[in-house]
């Protein structure tokens, strides 16, 4: 299994709009993508400015490639990213998954919705 992890960076007032961007593009097509496990959203707010992760879990990177293209290193990006991030990252980083162990009793995280619009 694949771990591909990308970061990005916005301003905390575009977080919430950027987060409900991503959901209907880049987390949209990784669930669409045969051989996508999933992905894991993380936020990080630092002072004015707020980072996001993703951790995306693959089969292969044959799978990874289905999703980012031939040249699976570069970041994939769609075409409003640029009016929330404050630099576009080239690259991603890909790691082989030694081991995942699941509690037999996982704590329940209720994910926010992404508010519109909020300032």
């Amino acid at each position: 299994m694949i771990a591909r992890i990308w970061r990005g960076i916005t301003l905390k007032e575009k977080a919430d709009d950027y987060l409900a961007y991503l959901h209907e593009t880049g987390l949209r097509d990784y669930a669409k993508t045969p051989g996508n496990r999933g992905v894991t959203t993380l936020r990080r707010d630092q002072g004015g400015h707020c980072e996001i992760m993703l951790i995306s879990l693959w089969d292969s990177m044959d799978a990874v490639r289905a999703f980012a293209g031939e040249n699976p290193d570069r970041s994939v990006y769609y075409p409003e990213d640029d009016q929330y991030l404050l630099q576009m990252e080239p690259l991603v980083r890909h790691y082989d998954v030694a081991e995942q162990i699941a509690s037999e009793s996982p704590p329940t995280v209720e994910a926010k919705p992404a508010a519109k619009n909020r300032k």
